[in-house]
């Protein structure tokens, strides 16, 4: 059976070139048989945080949210596209996650950055790690760093020149990191309900 692996991207700039990293890596998922599917928290469009999902009376959580609570409870795996804000995160996918908690939890997370720059988002990199460990995630020790992602990846999301060339090089490690501890979370998920 195919994990289920939830891609989440976070700009919400009108030129936004992270997408490309997004889309390759979904495409990149599915190829090796994955059920990946790409979450755009522009297009979800929560508000910003004023109330967590849980903090919802069953059923009157608004229905974009709603939506989202089920398929990140239903996922195996997530991972997580971040760009890179003033050595910081982006503010669009850190609300996006900020709106739920328990729906995280015992699942593996992956981190892939990118930047217009040679440093590819490194320093965003590392901020989201702890975030997510915080949050309830597995983070895997492999990570994805891209940039100057201009010259790494086309608008069609495919390599180009030596950045690419290193994308390409660097992608299965990633992903059979990720693969991994999907079928250990999976597995002792199985074996033993999680402590809390």
């Amino acid at each position: 059976m195919a994990d289920r692996i939830l891609v989440f991207y976070g700009s919400y700039r009108i030129d936004r070139m992270g997408i490309r990293l997004a889309d390759y890596i979904v495409a990149g998922l599915r190829a090796r048989g994955d059920d990946a599917e790409l979450i755009d928290a522009k297009a979800v469009g929560l508000p910003m945080l004023d109330r967590m999902y849980k903090e919802h009376a069953p059923g009157s959580a608004p229905p974009a949210m709603e939506a989202l609570a089920a398929k990140i409870r239903g996922a195996d795996a997530f991972v997580f596209v971040v760009g890179e804000y003033n050595w910081g995160m982006q503010p669009g996918l850190k609300n996006l996650t900020d709106h739920f908690l328990e729906e995280w939890f015992w699942r593996p997370a992956a981190i892939a950055s990118y930047s217009a720059g040679r440093l590819a988002g490194a320093r965003s990199n590392t901020a989201w790690h702890g975030t997510l460990s915080e949050m309830g995630m597995v983070v895997i020790s492999s990570t994805l760093t891209v940039g100057p992602i201009s010259q790494a990846l086309n608008e069609a999301a495919e390599p180009t020149g030596d950045a690419g060339k290193a994308l390409d090089h660097t992608f299965p490690r990633f992903a059979d990191d990720l693969a991994w501890w999907t079928e250990a979370a999976k597995a002792q998920r199985a074996r033993q309900a999680p402590p809390y």
